[in-house]
């Protein structure tokens, strides 16, 4: 006896139907989920609401305390000393061929930019420990408490420094000292100072921030006439050298041309001196000076309240829900 199997080509669809309902629980509990989702929320809104205001007050609290810091800027261009770079370097690109036949050696390249040198020697420690020194605001820098707008003066915080004997008292654990080391003010002088230079149009802007307007507009100034009286004297010294070096490669020569070519390069340096006296602004000019700013830079306290509480806000949510689910 043979038994005769039949294919029902409706079967595939008839077990695909079948399985469909399978999906309609799945979709039923995520809808459930989010339900009690909503529900755990709501049920929770006093703790929400309690963590929020929290949070909320905290931040308006903290936002009040921080200082006022105002920034004053200046637009600076950089100052070309009529082509001249001054230096061996400037020489060797000018009269290196000819100075290469005499056989004397002045170097090769063609130096770093002076306006970004002038940059970095500005942000160096070398520079900060002097300008710091030389002005004495190292109290100023590392002690401020609060800036009187009345009067125009600084109160400084009693566990760092006595104003009435200028002595430092702060607390600190070894290698430091009561006084802040050269370390230390650096540091902190570079998170108060801003320099950029635009790529484009090559302008310098130089900003320094502090409690009080006065001080940072004062800061700006004596920092922009430092910095210049610095590289012309780095500048006057290299020409001073060279023209020392120079003058003894004359006595030492009597072939007219290396005289020549030796006599041209020491009237080159006579220049770059000359050019150094007659300039104070050396390195930058100041187109658009500090002026001391009316309005704080910072803090944002509008931003500060908002992004507390949002943060209390969702900080709440989030151990409503944790709550919730350990429970379960």
């Amino acid at each position: 006896m043979t038994t005769q199997i039949t294919h029902n080509p409706h079967s595939s669809t008839s077990n695909a139907d079948a399985d469909f309902p399978r999906s309609r629980p799945l979709e039923s509990s995520d809808e459930i989920d989010l339900r009690e989702l909503f529900s755990v929320i709501w049920q929770g809104k006093w703790l929400i609401i309690a963590i929020t205001a929290v949070f909320a007050i905290g931040s308006v609290i903290f936002a009040i305390m921080q200082p006022n810091i105002y920034k004053a800027e200046a637009l600076l261009a950089p100052a070309d000393a009529d082509g001249s770079s001054g230096g061996l370097a400037a020489l060797a690109s000018q009269f290196g061929g000819l100075a290469s036949m005499a056989g004397i050696n002045l170097g090769g390249g063609s130096g770093t930019d002076k306006t970004q040198l002038a940059i970095e020697v500005l942000k160096s420690r070398q520079f900060v420990g002097e300008f710091i020194e030389k002005h004495q605001i190292l109290p100023e820098l590392m002690a401020v408490d609060k800036w009187h707008m009345a009067d125009n003066s600084l109160s400084f915080d009693p566990e760092l420094y006595n104003a009435q004997t200028k002595t430092w008292v702060r607390e600190v654990k070894a290698p430091f000292k009561p006084e802040p080391s050269l370390l230390e003010s650096h540091k902190e002088f570079l998170k108060i100072l801003a320099v950029s230079k635009d790529k484009e149009s090559g302008m310098v802007k130089l900003a320094v921030q502090h409690q009080s307007p006065f001080v940072a507009k004062q800061w700006v100034d004596w920092l922009v006439a430092d910095i210049n009286r610095v590289m012309k004297e780095r500048d006057v010294s290299e020409a001073m050298r060279s023209t020392e070096f120079l003058n003894k490669q004359i006595e030492l020569t009597n072939v007219a041309d290396i005289r020549a070519i030796l006599y041209k390069l020491v009237e080159e340096q006579a220049k770059t001196i000359m050019f150094a006296e007659v300039r104070d602004e050396y390195v930058f000019k100041t187109l658009d000076p500090a002026l001391v700013p009316e309005e704080k830079a910072k803090p944002k306290r509008a931003l500060i309240c908002v992004l507390g509480t949002m943060l209390g806000g969702m900080l709440a949510i989030m151990i409503v829900l944790f709550r919730h689910f350990v429970r379960k």
